[in-house]
């Protein structure tokens, strides 16, 4: 680093981004890499603090800031993903579709304890949107050994990548709304008004709804006609607690589903199901999704429709971060809930 009094820079190359703060209103760079001190110049470099610039000079085995951060991001981003140019040595990771993002933890935290660099991303099974920034990277110091940064691409070679973003499918789903009140017309169906908004601003499609009555015959029967007629995912809805009437799980079994769990630590969703009727999942909806904004429903909706899979080990993993706040004004996803 070659350090020169500001008044003597007049015609010299910044090597670096310097920083202006006017508190409350803007931070950024004042002044970029490359740029040419003019005379004018003086005055603003003093009211930002600048007694000194540096003229950055850094032997061949170091990576300049940006050079690092254009060297990270390619290595930590898989499908779905893009990157900015660096700004201030820093690039931002960007999902380029509507999706679900999933970070590979373990090597997040490897990468970020190699020292003098840092990747900083959102939760994985983050629900995110097309242009929505997932993470961002760089380096600590102006210069880094070129070493560091090949070991950072080395692990993040191995296995998935550690992050990605798995883009929403446009599926075909069924619906099975249970109790025998709902079929003999006693009280009104609500699903559509509920759940199908949810998922068709998805981008996906409700294509039947079948009522049925408390009879594990024919809840069975009416998961069976939905897969017959292409459903990709299966939800049924009511007769999921402990009530002597409820036998909803009772007619997803008979219908030749596994059953992988069978409650959930997820608040409002505790009566919550999750089985597979072969390669078709099916989602049981406890009666809270009627009446509380946000539920399990949407934390587990997202990851069917990305295509993802879930283990009951996942489910039980879920109570850390699965009670919901309830607050007065729900910001769903932008809260603890399900994180």
């Amino acid at each position: 680093m070659k350090k020169v009094k500001v008044e003597n820079a007049v015609g010299m190359i910044l090597a670096h981004d310097l920083t202006r703060i006017i508190p409350g209103k803007f931070k950024g760079p004042g002044f970029r890499k490359g740029h040419v001190v003019r005379q004018e110049d003086i005055a603003e470099l003093l009211k930002i603090g600048k007694q000194h610039l540096y003229v950055l000079e850094y032997p061949e085995n170091h990576l300049h800031e940006d050079e690092a951060a254009l060297r990270i991001a390619p290595a930590i981003s898989g499908p779905g993903l893009q990157w900015t140019d660096p700004v201030e040595g820093k690039s931002n990771i960007v999902s380029k579709v509507n999706g679900l993002l999933k970070i590979d933890v373990a090597c997040l935290t490897r990468i970020n304890k190699l020292g003098n660099l840092i990747v900083s991303t959102l939760k994985t099974n983050t629900p995110v949107s097309k242009g929505q920034t997932v993470a961002a990277t760089r380096i600590i110091p102006l210069t880094i050994v070129k070493k560091k940064i090949e070991k950072l691409e080395n692990l993040a070679a191995k296995g998935q990548p550690v992050i990605r973003v798995l883009a929403y499918r446009r599926m075909k789903v069924g619906a099975v709304v249970t109790g025998t009140e709902l079929y003999n017309g006693l009280i009104a169906n609500e699903f559509d008004k509920y759940l199908g908004r949810k998922i068709s601003d998805y981008g996906s499609q409700v294509v039947e709804t079948i009522l049925a009555p408390d009879d594990p015959a024919k809840i069975a029967n009416a998961v069976s006609q939905l897969k017959e007629l292409g459903c990709e995912l299966i939800l049924a809805t009511g007769g999921l607690s402990v009530d002597p009437d409820d036998v909803t799980p009772q007619g997803i079994k008979r219908s030749g589903a596994k059953i992988v769990a069978y409650g959930s630590p997820i608040l409002p969703g505790a009566m919550f199901l999750y089985a597979r009727l072969e390669d078709v999942p099916i989602l049981g909806l406890p009666a809270c999704v009627y009446y509380h904004k946000t539920t399990v429903f949407d934390l587990i909706l997202p990851r069917m429709l990305a295509g993802d899979t879930l283990t009951r080990t996942e489910i039980a993993e879920m109570g850390h971060g699965g009670l919901c706040l309830n607050c007065k004004v729900c910001h769903f996803p932008v809260c603890p809930f399900g994180r």
